[in-house]
């Protein structure tokens, strides 16, 4: 889980990003004015800062300088109404890592969000090879078996597991799974998500109905547990 400041003075916008963020597990720290959002950065420590441009007390470009001065690196979303060429440049060579123009899609700034989050955190080892129970994947031969017995697994469903047991203990949303599994060129349903874990549960849980591994977090995503 991330901690995550908002820093945005329109109270509906405000209001819908943290609750956005939270259904995907993050810790939410919201601000509505710049000098606050100093104080909170410096007092909180976030993982990612999504940053209004247009504040009162200090603005979003001040508050960016600010912090960029005094040595800190953490991620910057710029969101703005501006969306001219130059207001995007300033707010970029100021520090910021990414810029989203208002009128926005939430599912698009959710993605930037987790894609700065990954870049920010130490990369991950490949996993080559899943053991437990009486399982056995290797995702290198794209082989599965149970119990010595050769599993049918589709490549998505090899994708699925790979990821979510790569992130063993956290919770993935299903979006994020499409992102990852799927990719940006082919947007899915996040019920065909659910339909690839339904199949993965038949084919490696010892009782698909009472899943130990491949467990629902209701209303966010999954998690698996080792």
């Amino acid at each position: 889980m991330s901690r995550i400041l908002v820093v945005e003075d329109d109270p509906t916008i405000l209001r819908g990003l943290a609750d956005n963020l939270a259904c995907e597990s993050h810790e939410v720290v919201t601000a509505s004015d710049g000098e606050t959002a100093c104080s909170l950065i410096r007092d909180k420590k976030p993982d990612l800062i999504i940053l209004d441009l247009m504040l009162p007390r200090l603005s979003g470009y001040e508050v960016c300088r600010q912090i960029r001065r005094d040595g800190i690196t953490t991620p910057i979303v710029m969101l703005t109404a501006r969306g001219e060429e130059a207001d995007r440049v300033l707010g970029l060579d100021l520090g910021a890592d990414d810029y989203v123009t208002k009128p926005f899609s939430v599912r698009e700034l959710m993605a930037r969000v987790r894609a700065l989050l990954r870049r920010a955190q130490p990369a991950r080892t490949a996993l080559d090879e899943l053991r437990f129970d009486n399982v056995v994947v290797d995702f290198r031969r794209y082989e599965a078996t149970k119990g010595g017995i050769a599993l049918d697994m589709t490549r998505k469903e090899f994708g699925v597991l790979r990821y979510l047991a790569s992130r063993a203990g956290e919770v993935v949303t299903r979006d994020e799974l499409l992102n990852e599994v799927w990719g940006y060129e082919v947007m899915p349903t996040t019920r065909t998500v659910d339909n690839h874990i339904a199949a993965l549960r038949a084919k490696l849980e010892a009782i698909p109905a009472e899943p130990r591994h491949l467990l629902t977090v209701h209303g966010v995503g999954y998690r698996w547990v080792p």
